[in-house]
């Protein structure tokens, strides 16, 4: 039986998400939290194979959410479910130690493999964002220059792009603000761009507001 814990803020994902498992055979939905409190208030009672975790949770953000996990519960995968553009964060988040990715804008049926596959270790990526993948480096399209950054870098220009100042990403992400000057420097150089508003104007290109 794979016992699965499903963190995510919207009342009617958690229930999909719950009743799609609870009717497949060899799942057990253990809990279900809507944000990251609760979340580990929960892991300390319950030790689910998979926890299904939202990108955007409230209080700490997925990736660092995901980062705390793997440090407190080495033994429990993640598998991030979200909204967020797949292109832009799949990778991300499994650099920072997922085990997965899974668009909500996927087929029901991709949650069943996903966790399954997950829980025994294993890697995974939609077939769409494989072949993307494999076969659309050689694109410029904005959005493809998201290869060139660190999962932190993301995480600095995802927090600037939705109107935080310096001091609040510092915060956010518990960095001081010179190191969070520093991330805007290598992400202007990154994204050949010189300001703060073609920066911006990046960030909507790679879809992270």
């Amino acid at each position: 039986m794979i016992k699965v814990l499903i963190a995510d803020n919207h009342p009617i994902i958690r229930m999909g998400v719950k009743h799609v498992l609870d009717s497949a055979n060899g799942f057990q939905v253990v809990d279900a939290v809507s944000n990251t409190a609760e979340l580990f208030e929960r892991l300390q009672k319950v030790t689910p194979d998979v926890v299904m975790l939202e990108m955007d949770i409230p209080e700490i953000n997925g990736i660092a959410t995901l980062r705390k996990i793997k440090k407190e519960y080495p033994d429990i995968k993640v598998l991030m479910y979200s909204g967020q553009s797949e292109d832009v964060y799949a990778l991300s988040t499994i650099r920072a130690g997922a085990f997965g990715y899974l668009s909500k804008a996927s087929d029901i049926d991709y949650i069943i493999s996903a966790v399954k596959k997950v829980s025994e270790g294993n890697m995974f990526i939609t077939n769409e964002l494989a072949q993307r993948l494999a076969f659309d480096e050689g694109t410029q399209k904005p959005r493809r220059f998201f290869r060139k950054l660190s999962t932190r870098e993301v995480e600095v220009l995802k927090l600037l792009a939705s109107g935080k100042r310096n001091k609040d990403v510092a915060k956010g992400l518990n960095l001081n603000e010179k190191t969070v000057s520093t991330y805007k420097a290598r992400l202007m150089k990154k994204l050949n761009v010189d300001n703060m508003v073609d920066l911006l104007q990046q960030a909507k290109a790679l879809e992270l507001y």
